[in-house]
């Protein structure tokens, strides 16, 4: 059985992993002439994504590659004083397994994982899907039995499927810069002020720095996501003269070799499979980049689509709904969390910004035993993402 996905960032290589181990054949188009190392930001796999990374024999290189950012340094509105945070104390408190990695790096590692049985095809993308017969903008059409849109919150091939759904803007938008090397080993930095907040890190594997830009705002900017001229030009209004320190990583600005802006957007579907098709990570059900969880959503539910796919013996009809049924209530689950962290990782008020900086310092303080007790009391929370059920799905002995 033929298996064609679009994308080839996280839930792209996952998904097909899988789908080859169960015995599938499967080939991968990403629209990028090469495996994507665009600088990019640092992601969070909670102990879901971690135990399906162990089952593939990945973790020790994920476990190598983690940022090691272990303290945070916030600055607030109306403070000199910075606060100091142990972040090792509030990744304790949110998941008893947990890593932080560069996007790009965990992509490297899931795609390393397939190159060997699975077909990779670059600087191509999806331009019609008829019954079987797939369509491109570069090579000739093709057939196959299945087709996985995991090509991310502005899929190509959602917009194919489903091209009347729109995303919900969550009130927030989120950049990404990359800056020369300097001083910031395993250390978070940040301004934090009503409406805005900016913080620049080093990681362990990095030869740069990046710098993380979140703002608030009451409407999505009238802004293509591809427009950067315009998107830098934004970032300068709205954070110019926050701080001397915040002014100086905005000089990077026009240096920067990698730059990533958009909206904090959610998808808001609870069936994203129609025919032979099907949708798989952000492309299906992003809850919102940065706040919401979305790079474990995505391995989770690339495992569930792979397993419900093989337990159905190929069978589209009985996989699909299989597939929805499992994942449906921790989708909803991490949409109703990111709206509460995008507002709680940019406070609209002098209050918001301090209760953001004083509860970090408090669990910060606190001996991460009583921590981690505390937060494991609401599993709808902060620990959400640790109670996502990873179902066991049996693979044959020789796929």
């Amino acid at each position: 059985m033929r298996i064609l996905i679009s994308g080839a960032s996280i839930a792209g290589p996952v998904l097909a992993y899988w789908l080859n181990r169960h015995g599938f054949q499967v080939t991968v188009v990403e629209r990028a002439p090469t495996l994507r190392r665009t600088g990019g930001h640092a992601v969070d796999l909670f102990r879901p994504g971690m135990d399906i990374s162990a089952r593939m024999g990945v973790l020790p290189r994920i476990e190598e590659k983690a940022t090691g950012t272990t303290r945070m340094t916030a600055y607030r509105a109306g403070r000199r004083t910075p606060t100091t945070v142990d972040m090792t104390k509030i990744f304790s408190a949110v998941s008893d397994r947990h890593v932080e990695i560069m996007r790009d790096d965990l992509s490297e590692i899931y795609y390393d994982a397939t190159t060997a049985d699975v077909e990779y095809v670059f600087g191509d993308s999806i331009t019609s899907i008829e019954d079987d017969l797939v369509s491109f903008e570069q090579h000739a059409p093709r057939r196959f039995d299945i087709v996985v849109g995991a090509d991310g919150l502005h899929s190509g091939v959602r917009r194919l499927v489903f091209p009347d759904q729109p995303a919900y803007f969550i009130g927030g938008h989120l950049a990404v810069l990359t800056a020369p090397k300097g001083a910031l080993d395993g250390e978070f930095v940040c301004h934090v002020h009503p409406g805005r907040t900016v913080g620049r890190y080093g990681a362990r594997p990095l030869a740069d720095e990046r710098i993380v830009f979140l703002f608030r705002s009451e409407h999505e900017l009238d802004c293509h996501h591809r427009d950067v001229p315009r998107q830098k030009e934004i970032l300068r209004s709205t954070f110019a003269g926050m701080h001397p320190q915040v002014d100086e990583w905005l000089a990077e600005i026009d240096r920067t070799p990698a730059f990533y802006f958009d909206s904090i957007t959610q998808l808001r579907m609870d069936s994203w499979s129609r025919g032979r098709v099907t949708l798989v990570g952000d492309a299906g059900f992003c809850p919102g980049p940065a706040v919401g969880g979305s790079t474990s959503l995505a391995v989770l539910g690339a495992y569930v689509l792979a397993g419900e796919l093989a337990e159905a013996g190929g069978d589209h009809e009985r996989a699909f709904p299989a597939y929805e049924r499992e994942m449906i209530d921790i989708v909803r689950q991490s949409r109703t969390f990111a709206l509460g962290a995008a507002k709680t990782l940019i406070p609209n008020s002098r209050l918001g910004v301090w209760g953001l900086v004083t509860g970090a310092r408090l669990v910060s303080a606190l001996p991460a035993g009583v921590s981690r007790a505390l937060a494991k009391l609401n599993d709808k929370g902060v620990r959400m993402h640790d109670s996502m059920r990873v179902k066991d799905y049996e693979v044959a002995s020789n796929s």
